[in-house]
């Protein structure tokens, strides 16, 4: 019976290494957001300042209008290349996430098969329906977390190819927008 509860001790301890490795990642995520985002906002205001100057510079209108169109053309492209930065960002994380996810549910569900058959064999004469049930419960919670992971994928599947639609769509519009 001690052997059971080790097996679940060193499984729970191994449990939370794996959710400190997680929140690690996830932090990792939040991170490259960040950064991406200083970049992005960093430029836009050197840009914009860069911009009134010279718009301050301008000695008539046509010299204004040059200027605008000048600055307005590219943020289709580097919006689109913003979007592609993001898409890969979120791809990355969530591909090493789920990686990271699936194989320690492997591995915790292949200790709690190992500490449940050891269960069954310490188990008291008489108790064999008991190790049964439980047996069968643990069973069928194993195969909701299997079908709730298959879930997962799926809709994760779902999300990218939609989120690479979208960013092809947008880097359509933007060399659309950048030829006219």
């Amino acid at each position: 019976m001690n052997k059971v509860f080790d097996t679940i001790a060193s499984t729970q301890k191994a449990n939370l290494q794996a959710a400190e490795g997680l929140a690690t990642q996830a932090y990792s995520g939040a991170e490259k957001f960040v950064e991406l985002n200083m970049a992005a906002t960093k430029a836009a205001v050197t840009e914009s300042f860069t911009h009134m100057q010279a718009l301050m510079g301008a000695k008539d209108i046509k010299d204004v209008v040059e200027l605008q169109t000048a600055f307005f053309k590219p943020l289709a492209g580097k919006s689109a290349a913003y979007m592609q930065h993001v898409q890969t960002i979120a791809t990355d994380s969530t591909s090493e996430f789920t990686g990271a996810v699936e194989a320690k549910m492997a591995e915790a569900q292949k200790s709690l098969g190992a500490a449940v058959e050891g269960l069954a064999k310490n188990a008291p004469a008489g108790s064999e329906a008991a190790v049964a049930a439980f047996k069968s419960a643990v069973t069928a919670s194993q195969n909701a977390m299997e079908t709730a992971q298959a879930s997962m994928k799926k809709a994760n599947a779902a999300a990218q190819t939609q989120f690479a639609t979208a960013s092809k769509q947008a880097m359509d519009l933007a060399k659309k927008a950048t030829k006219a």
